[in-house]
């Protein structure tokens, strides 16, 4: 049976604040929200040296003062630091606080206490090393798509004890409605999201947000580990630039006062710092660079249809294309002033003698071609729609455009800037990125040569190239991306899962972790992929 919750007026039902019987046949989500107490957990972020922020929702009828406990000991026989937050009825009832005071490299357990004494779950959160800094493990996720399947991927990683800090960058949830990616059919029948409709307004967000953080493995890995997180598309909706979205139209309103709701749920539910950019200092091994590529500078993706609309010769018109607005130096991806940051922030890092410049960011730098093959791969039964889509991907190829105008490759000009100034600062990048719901190995090079590597993750659940392109198998299409972009050294198209990266002075090892399942709930590994690259040499070490 299902219920239509967003036909019931939230705001009332959440004022009643007791759960009466009707709420026990409510979906899980919509329980959740009506729950009082400590609803979803806990979480940490923004680790420092000596700071971390501690993150928790406890729902009551009236704003209520909290109490946060840390510990280097799980009883909490010695409480180190903490202090009081306020879980704020005008915030969703959720509280951040910022503790100070710690030492650097430690794990702490860590816990909320509410006014009439009941306790929270107990968190673990690590502070980031100081000085000389020998290994560092992180883990790297993006795409999570609840309809899709299970969160098999946080589930494995919250029950390993070897990682000292999680990036998440983005599309941490999906804004559409039930039934529309996936589509009813696809979706798994355990979950369901709320509200139903798509999120456009403050409350749905925040509705989503709940939905999404009563997930099992998702609490889990937020308790086990801190996590630093940069929103992508979907936090707001698919193919947000700074003025719209792809999936925006007038009927839902302006489209500032949809990104402000969007930005708001998304400071008040995850434990992030409100600013949209920042840097974490892993002693001397690693700066961590968060960008914000969507919302603050980028400019409207370029559409191949809209090159070639009108008629006339749809190759020349590409020709021109590439040869001109493609490579407008004035297009942005990050802006002014973020550019100055980021590349300040690069010089800055490897003067201070910091082993590796690591941009945890969202859309892949690495170049990729559609393969001439496509045109076989997508032979007969297609849809109309998609049988434009290829003939236009050939023709872009063709005119030397890249397959993805949403990702770094849709900004060329811009991505020269980042490059070359991590050549300038003579940086060892290392980008981590989200977005394609495939996992690749990029090199990246700059004006002829070599200017980091990319690390690209699959996704947790969403779909990627492998659900358009079917009966063709993995090996094939891989070997025909790398055919057609040479910047490519590996890709795995087939699978869900997570990265872990594991610095130490002189080399990285990225590790894909493929997982067995998403269909049902488990734990089981497919197989794990590793590659390496040596410090100084700004390639992926061959195979």
């Amino acid at each position: 049976m299902h219920h239509h919750w967003g036909e019931i007026d939230r705001r009332h039902l959440i004022k009643l604040g007791t759960v009466g019987l009707a709420a026990l046949s409510l979906p899980g989500a919509a329980r959740a929200m009506m729950a009082q107490g400590f609803t979803h957990g806990v979480a940490s972020g923004e680790p420092g040296p000596h700071s971390v922020l501690l993150w928790t929702r406890y729902a009551a009828a009236n704003d209520a003062t909290l109490t946060a406990e840390l510990s280097e000991s799980e009883d909490f026989s010695k409480v180190v630091a903490g202090g009081s937050v306020v879980a704020a009825g005008e915030r969703d009832h959720t509280a951040k606080l910022v503790v100070e005071g710690l030492k650097p490299g430690r794990w702490y357990h860590y816990r909320f206490i509410a006014p009439d004494g009941t306790k929270s779950v107990t968190g673990r959160t690590r502070t980031l090393p100081q000085g000389s800094t020998k290994a560092f493990n992180l883990a790297l996720f993006s795409c999570s798509n609840m309809p899709f399947g299970w969160f098999t991927a946080y589930g494995h990683a919250a029950a390993r004890g070897d990682i000292d800090l999680v990036a998440h960058v983005g599309d941490y949830l999906y804004e559409y409605k039930a039934g529309d990616y996936p589509s009813a059919k696809d979706a798994l029948p355990d979950r369901e999201i709320q509200p139903a409709h798509e999120i456009v307004a403050l409350a749905d967000y925040r509705l989503r947000y709940a939905a999404y953080r009563a997930d099992p493995d998702l609490q889990k890995l937020h308790q086990m580990f801190p996590m630093i997180a940069q929103w992508d598309d979907h936090e707001f909706t698919n193919d947000a630039w700074k003025g719209g979205a792809e999936n925006h139209n007038e009927g839902e309103g302006e489209w500032a006062a949809r990104m402000a709701a969007a930005e708001r749920a998304y400071r008040e539910w995850m434990p992030v710092a409100d600013t949209r950019w920042r840097q974490y200092q892993v002693g001397d091994l690693a700066t961590i660079f968060l960008p914000e590529t969507r919302v603050t500078a980028r400019d409207r993706q370029f559409e191949i249809d809209e090159i070639i609309a009108g008629g006339g010769d749809a190759a020349a018109k590409l020709k021109t294309f590439a040869e001109t607005s493609y490579r407008d130096p004035a297009r942005q991806m990050l802006g002014a002033q973020q550019e100055t940051w980021l590349f300040d922030g690069l010089a800055a890092s490897t003067k201070a003698g910091t082993r590796w410049q690591v941009c945890a960011q969202q859309v892949v730098m690495g170049t990729l071609f559609t393969p001439p093959e496509t045109r076989d791969w997508f032979a007969g039964e297609q849809p109309d729609y998609v049988r434009r889509r290829v003939d236009a991907g050939q023709l872009a190829a063709k005119a030397g455009l890249p397959l993805n105008l949403d990702a770094w490759d849709g900004y060329p000009a811009a991505r020269s800037r980042l490059l070359a100034a991590a050549q300038r600062a003579d940086a060892d990048l290392v980008t981590l990125t989200g977005d394609t719901h495939n996992a690749w190995a990029f090199d990246l090079a700059e004006d002829g040569r070599p200017a980091g590597i990319e690390i690209a993750g699959q996704s947790v659940t969403s779909p990627g190239y492998e659900s358009y392109i079917k009966g063709v198998t993995d090996e094939a299409r891989v070997a025909a991306l790398r055919r057609s972009s040479p910047q490519l050294k590996w890709a795995n198209t087939a699978d869900r899962g997570y990265v872990t990266v594991q610095f130490t002075p002189d080399r990285l090892t990225a590790n894909w972790h493929s997982v067995e399942t998403i269909r049902a709930r488990s734990l089981a590994l497919k197989d794990t992929h590793s590659m390496t690259a040596t410090r100084g040499r700004r390639v992926y070490d061959a195979a």
